[in-house]
């Protein structure tokens, strides 16, 4: 099974290259790993153009943000399933994409998460918060359940034939998009119960109350965009169900292929 990571970057050199060592330290051999960089000037793209060819496909070029740069990666991608990992982030050992192919091959499901720690973003040892996505259950995200975005693999037939990131979403395109491939298309899902992903903390809708607001606003619209009625109160529990991460502590790196 061939594995497409992709990453997008802008001006991110003071982080970059924990990012890309990471995907290149997995032990799982058939990765095809992608770079997208939104034309940086602060020695990115030196830091990228530095790992040769161990880099399949690289660009740097003007984009119209985020989501845009992850649509141009999942474009170029021709592996069976399609992972993202953002520059500041990495994964938390190397054996990520063995246990997520694992996964894929034993449950036979069309996409597979797992879960996500955020550390400090000057010290990646000091913890910050633990989101432990737990089993999903049908029709979960009426009960404000998502998947952490970056910890979610989907073949790429997904995305050919439910579409890519809206760019119109803005904050929540990662949401919009999974609850039409998850809970509007009914992809059939495989959580691998362990850590997968390291994060340094400072996502844009979770910094300010207003942000906050603004992204509660953006989730109903990603509702309504997909034909689909929430309860009264799903958009509220998304932001509550996440007050647990602060206070639980994540499980030990394993060293085993999940089970």
């Amino acid at each position: 099974m061939k594995v497409s990571i992709i990453t997008v970057v802008f001006n991110g050199a003071e982080h970059i290259r924990d990012c890309i060592e990471s995907v290149l330290n997995q032990t799982y051999t058939d990765i095809e790993y992608i770079v997208v960089d939104g034309k940086s000037t602060d020695g990115t793209v030196d830091i990228i153009r530095s790992y040769g060819t161990k880099i399949a496909r690289f660009v740097s070029e003007p984009d119209k943000g985020l989501y845009d740069a992850m649509n141009k990666g999942i474009g170029m991608a021709t592996g069976d399933v399609i992972g993202l990992l953002n520059a500041d982030d990495f994964y938390r050992h190397d054996r990520v994409i063995d246990n997520m192919v694992a996964t894929f091959v034993r449950t036979n499901s069309d996409a597979v998460y797992g879960d996500m720690i955020y550390v400090d973003r000057l010290d990646s040892q000091k913890l910050k918060r633990y989101w432990r996505s737990g089993w999903y259950r049908d029709n979960a995200f009426l009960w404000g359940w998502m998947p952490g975005h970056l910890s979610f693999f989907a073949k790429r037939w997904l995305y050919e034939k439910h579409g890519l990131f809206r760019l119109d979403m803005k904050s929540a395109a990662d949401y919009e998009l999974m609850l039409r491939f998850i809970h509007k298309n009914k992809a059939k899902l495989a959580y691998m119960d362990e850590v997968t992903i390291v994060m340094r903390a400072g996502g844009i809708s979770n910094s300010s109350l207003k942000n906050r607001i603004r992204a509660n606003q953006e989730d109903r619209i990603a509702w309504e965009l997909n034909g689909l009625t929430p309860y009264f109160f799903t958009l509220w529990l998304k932001p509550l169900r996440k007050l647990k991460q602060y206070i639980t502590k994540p499980p030990a790196i394993p060293t085993t292929t999940v089970k």
